[in-house]
């Protein structure tokens, strides 16, 4: 677990370790909170990188068990069989995980068409399980220029697609090559606040909603529906 006092830009009179008894249900699984993080850029000093290595650094401190997703490699969605060693890896994280974080850079107005892949090989249904369905989200972006939230705003959408629990704080940083170090640290700002803010905000909602999103996203028209038949919905072949 990340030591506070390895995290520079922390003011450490001010951070709270998050009360997991407070939070979690009644017979909880009793494992730290296993969040999956994903990224939307291949460049060498990879902006969208550091924040989300940033992310993982603050979501380990509040105790989560991180997974970090190399998109190298990765194919376009449908330009490989769904065996692909990178599609595999991506889909046995994503089923694994009890919440993610999405990072992307914006580009053209939205997200990075990297980014868009990885959420694209994440089925929406195998077999009738959804594999999101109920974990929760947190959204981040980095921006070359001032400060946008086309791309936050656009995955957003996606995560509501993927019925995720997508939480109501956000980041976005502007002219993102100034807020690193040379060594890839974040540095001390607003910024870097309102992504403690997030990653401690996904981790109480992490911790209120595993062991119930069974029953939260229990509905009447599913229940309704066999399990074959909604199998055979999902995975169809056209539309």
């Amino acid at each position: 677990m990340t030591d506070p006092t390895d995290m520079p830009a922390l003011s450490q009179e001010h951070i709270r370790p998050i009360d997991a008894d407070s939070l979690a249900p009644a017979g909880d699984l009793g494992h730290r909170p296993r969040i999956l993080l994903l990224y939307g850029s291949l460049r060498e000093r990879s902006y969208s990188r550091l924040l989300t290595l940033e992310a993982q650094r603050l979501l380990d401190m509040f105790g989560a068990e991180t997974k970090l997703f190399d998109p190298t490699g990765l194919p376009l969605a449908d330009g490989a069989p769904a065996d692909h060693e990178k599609v595999s890896e991506l889909r046995e994280l994503a089923a694994w995980s009890e919440g993610m974080v999405w990072c992307s850079p914006e580009r053209h107005g939205a997200m990075t068409g990297l980014m868009k892949t990885q959420i694209d090989w994440i089925p929406l249904s195998l077999g009738g399980v959804r594999p999101t369905q109920g974990k929760t989200l947190a959204l981040m972006q980095v921006c070359g220029g001032s400060q946008s939230f086309n791309t936050v705003n656009q995955m957003r959408v996606l995560g509501r697609w993927m019925r995720m629990i997508t939480i109501p704080n956000q980041s976005s940083v502007p002219k993102a090559f100034l807020e690193f170090e040379e060594d890839g640290r974040m540095k001390p700002s607003p910024f870097y606040d309102r992504v403690v803010d997030v990653m401690e905000e996904l981790m109480k909602f992490t911790w209120l909603t595993r062991g119930r999103s069974d029953y939260l996203v229990d509905r009447y028209s599913e229940r309704k529906e066999s399990a074959a038949d909604l199998s055979a919905r999902v995975n169809q072949k056209s539309l």
